[in-house]
């Protein structure tokens, strides 16, 4: 059976929007935070109902397809259940990523849902900013849109902007990313650069996107990490289509189904519009 990405495409927007409302609806109320085990900063620990809900929501309209289309289904509030390293196709889904930013109740959080082939390929990718009420589609081979607009790069800075989650003097190994960022800025005959810092993976990539030149890398490391696969795999798509870098801190395609775990510390993660 053929499978008609449009329509999976229309679903994913349709759950994003949704899940979208939820979190509105519950941005300016007092959220009881609970945290998760095994992650590596609190940034990735904590979780609220809203994203529970969020993700219930979103599979209310994902299971549906799923059946029909026999795709397996990774979510952020789900176990694991190893149906994506053996169906063709799975969803990837952030119901919502920047938690830390929306109990801090400021800016930085989105919905992120992807479809990813069985060789970690990302098919689609649906990323929305409920804040500004904004939604990225791509489609693999049909480019990028926001808000039904097809996106064409043109504006350039005249100095660099690198993203982060966190401010540079509160990351590991500040003097290295300062001077990964006076490379590029050199590479590129800048006389300045910018740091904004602040926001989930989800929204940084769409910063770095719209903030050209930008870019945003985690460093490769042992400890577990660096986000994880639903945290980049709808940006990737997106990035993909607009024949931006988005890979390993090496170069190499992004690793969006491995088979030993979930976290993408082991390669490092590069997503640059330069």
């Amino acid at each position: 059976m053929s499978i008609d990405f449009d329509k999976l495409q229309q679903v994913a927007v349709t759950a994003s929007k949704e899940a979208g409302n939820i979190i509105m609806t519950h941005f300016e109320k007092d959220i009881e935070v609970t945290t998760k085990q095994g992650m590596s900063s609190y940034a990735a620990q904590v979780v609220t109902k809203v994203d529970k809900a969020c993700e219930e929501v979103i599979l209310k309209h994902i299971k549906p397809i799923s059946v029909e289309y026999d795709l397996a289904i990774l979510s952020e509030e789900t176990e694991d259940d190893g149906s994506r390293l053996i169906k063709p196709y799975f969803w990837c889904i952030d119901p919502m990523d920047g938690t830390l930013a929306f109990i801090e109740k400021r800016e930085g959080f989105s919905v992120s849902i992807a479809l990813v082939r069985k060789d970690g390929v990302p098919i689609l990718g649906v990323v929305y900013n409920p804040v500004s009420n904004t939604v990225f589609t791509a489609q693999r081979g049909k480019g990028v849109y926001k808000n039904g607009m097809f996106i064409i790069m043109e504006k350039k800075n005249d100095f660099l902007t690198f993203v982060t989650d966190k401010k540079l003097n509160k990351k590991e190994l500040p003097e290295q990313i300062l001077k990964e960022i006076n490379v590029i800025q050199n590479q590129l005959n800048l006389d300045s650069s910018l740091v904004l810092s602040g926001g989930g993976s989800v929204i940084n990539a769409i910063k770095v996107l719209e903030h050209q030149p930008a870019l945003m890398f985690k460093f490769p490391k042992k400890e577990k990490g660096g986000g994880s696969l639903w945290d980049y795999a709808a940006t990737a798509c997106i990035f993909n289509e607009l024949g931006l870098r988005a890979t390993d801190f090496k170069g190499a395609p992004l690793d969006l189904n491995r088979r030993d775990g979930l976290f993408m510390n082991h390669k490092g993660i590069w997503f640059s519009n330069l």
